[in-house]
């Protein structure tokens, strides 16, 4: 286990190998993409690196580039002068503009619209930009980090991403293993997780027995650590008695101790968030164009995203 002012859980070598190489990028000011599936831990990541660099006292600001409408990333990220567009009645600085000193992260940067993407391929070459309707050019003295759990070299070939920013982007590249490939970080981090919830839930003390602990470590945890932290805070709610028992936890856990992943039934709402994942990943997360193949409103996707964990 590494300990910093953020701590990142640690016991399997992969996780090992993985902070390593994550360690001697925060010593630099290169241009950092992360990469790995959803809830692996990649926005944790980000800051751990703000937090072990020289960049540690000044700002930590993050953009959600799926989340938000193209323009608004736009305004947020190279801000806007009055009257730019309509409703913007005054001045507003961007991120790149405030983070001064610090960490600006691009989160599911494979979102980006494309005139957005050319605007930062500017950036990163240049590190200047001006504001949205403004004529002065501003100076970037930020780091830039992006996450993406999307494939951009498939998204360059298929015409989404530009080859050239994915080139900007692509000079250290640091893939976070899903959970499943690091199976000795699962018993530390429910743990971590058992000490930092059961306070919160009035279970101070609380511990896990072993056949809960079994049952975690044999899960396959398709939603990674965020999934894991969810388990973990459902069991606390639920359980009747001290210590969290296998039966404590939801039925999922149960059936992969007793089923090949292939034979277990799976409920309407796995198929579901199965369903989503897949389709996030094939459109690269454009939010718009997933939310149409699924024949679902953009409301309803970005709601069912934080439902699952995977927002």
């Amino acid at each position: 286990m590494t300990t910093a002012r953020l701590e990142w859980i640690a016991a399997d070598p992969a996780s090992e190998r993985m902070l390593e190489i994550a360690g001697k990028v925060a010593g630099t000011s290169t241009t950092v993409l992360i990469t790995g599936e959803s809830g692996t831990g990649k926005d944790h990541l980000a800051r751990w690196i703000h937090e072990q660099s020289s960049r540690r006292d000044a700002a930590f600001l993050k953009i959600d580039c799926a989340s938000l409408p193209s323009e608004l990333v736009e305004s947020e990220l190279f801000g806007h002068e009055r009257g730019a567009f309509t409703g913007a009645e005054a001045r507003k600085p961007g991120r790149l503009e405030m983070a001064r000193d610090g960490t600006i992260v691009l989160d599911e940067v494979a979102a980006l619209a494309p005139n957005i993407q050319s605007k930062l391929l500017r950036v990163l070459e240049e590190h200047k930009f001006e504001r949205l309707g403004g004529t002065e050019t501003l100076e970037m003295d930020s780091r830039l980090i992006a996450l993406t759990n999307a494939d951009l070299e498939r998204a360059v070939r298929d015409g989404y991403f530009r080859e050239d920013l994915f080139f900007r982007l692509n000079v250290v590249v640091i893939v976070v293993p899903p959970l499943r490939e690091r199976p000795l970080d699962i018993r530390p981090l429910a743990e971590h997780f058992l000490a930092r919830l059961a306070p919160i839930h009035g279970r101070a003390g609380a511990t896990i027995d072993s056949t809960a602990v079994d049952a975690l470590e044999k899960y396959g945890w398709p939603g990674n650590v965020r999934e894991l932290k969810n388990v973990i805070e459902h069991a606390l709610i639920f359980a009747k008695d001290a210590p969290l028992k296998r039966e404590d936890f939801p039925g999922i856990l149960h059936a992969s101790t007793e089923a090949s992943p292939a034979a277990r039934p799976r409920s309407l709402e796995d198929l579901e968030k199965e369903a989503i994942i897949a389709t996030l990943e094939s459109t690269h997360y454009k939010i718009a164009q997933a939310a149409d193949i699924l024949g679902i409103s953009r409301k309803t996707l970005l709601e069912k995203r934080k439902k699952y964990g995977l927002a």
